[in-house]
């Protein structure tokens, strides 16, 4: 009778177990979404916050509006609405409402007893919290076998999420391999696409003779040193200055129109070393007209640094 009760007990405290393990699981993998219209024509903004330990993860982002089965967003008015977003890493079930294809609701996430093994084999390893964002960001099992091929170095989960998030695919990298870039670091990958670095600017850049390492190509973007921008030099007679001082030259403001002022006061063609100290010691066309006005001509570049340095108004 003993062993009975005590094998009743445990079955018990099982269940209880079982129980408090799964509603801490719905818990973990539950919140609300949110569905807005997009600029984007048969796309919508759609934002998802998960309700975890008393606080909030969220992710918003353009999804085509045929990732949302059974959703008629074309339909006017209010629609109750439930659909089910299928993951390699499992399942985002959501219900709730849409007015003019607006609206928002609840979801719970159930994910892929399967998912975190086959990801581990292929030496991803995958934990339960992590589950859940690999499942928002479509982080399936073909992508990370195809990342994975391409020899991509510091990958690991979190930058296979990354490289969803910011779009980085097996298209991308071969398009930059193509103009010879050696595109396997995975940091570097992900800084490409948040500057906007892509195989047609490196195209151009080889076209007019230049060979940037990836750390300069990064630099240019986030200077803004465009190859654009580079044309519109070169038609003022700056071709082939090297990447360095074209990107001196964004930082301290040397433009096409400054150039031009220049020009138009007798400084045909300054040197680009000259261009900078220029710029950075405020040696402005302005500047060089209030001199004139007051009798002082002809004066050298080096003359004009002199004295802004020495303070002379």
């Amino acid at each position: 009778m003993r062993i009975r009760r005590t094998l009743a007990f445990l079955i018990f405290a099982g269940c209880v177990l079982a129980v408090t393990t799964k509603n801490r699981a719905q818990e973990t993998h539950s919140g609300s979404w949110t569905i807005t219209k997009s600029h984007s024509p048969e796309m919508v903004e759609f934002m998802i916050s998960e309700h975890r330990h008393g606080g909030m993860s969220s992710h918003s982002s353009d999804w085509a509006t045929s990732d949302f089965p059974g959703v008629d967003f074309s339909k006017p008015g209010r629609q109750d609405v439930h659909f089910t977003i299928t993951r390699d890493a499992g399942k985002i079930a959501c219900e709730g409402y849409l007015k003019d294809g607006e609206g928002g609701g609840v979801f719970s996430f159930q994910p892929d007893a399967n998912y975190p093994r086959e990801m581990s084999a292929l030496g991803f390893p995958i934990d339960e919290e992590k589950q859940f964002s690999v499942a928002v960001q479509d982080v399936s099992l073909e992508f990370a076998r195809q990342m994975k091929n391409e020899h991509i170095e510091g990958l690991d989960a979190d930058k296979l999420i990354a490289f969803r998030i910011f779009k980085v695919d097996a298209a991308f990298i071969h398009a930059l391999r193509a103009e010879g870039m050696k595109a396997s670091d995975s940091d570097q990958l992900v800084a490409f696409r948040i500057h906007g670095v892509t195989p047609q600017m490196v195209h151009d850049l080889r076209g007019e003779g230049y060979t940037p390492d990836e750390d300069t190509l990064v630099a240019m973007r986030i200077h803004g040193a465009s190859p654009e921008w580079i044309a519109q030099l070169k038609q003022r007679g700056y071709s082939h200055v090297d990447l360095e001082t074209l990107i001196a030259f964004r930082i301290h403001g040397v433009s096409p129109d400054f150039i031009d002022k220049l020009k138009g006061l007798g400084y045909a063609h300054p040197e680009p070393d000259d261009l900078i100290a220029m710029r950075i010691h405020n040696v402005t066309p302005e500047y060089i007209s209030g001199l004139r006005q007051r009798g002082m001509r002809d004066l050298s570049i080096d003359q004009l640094v002199d004295m802004r340095i020495h303070g002379i108004d």
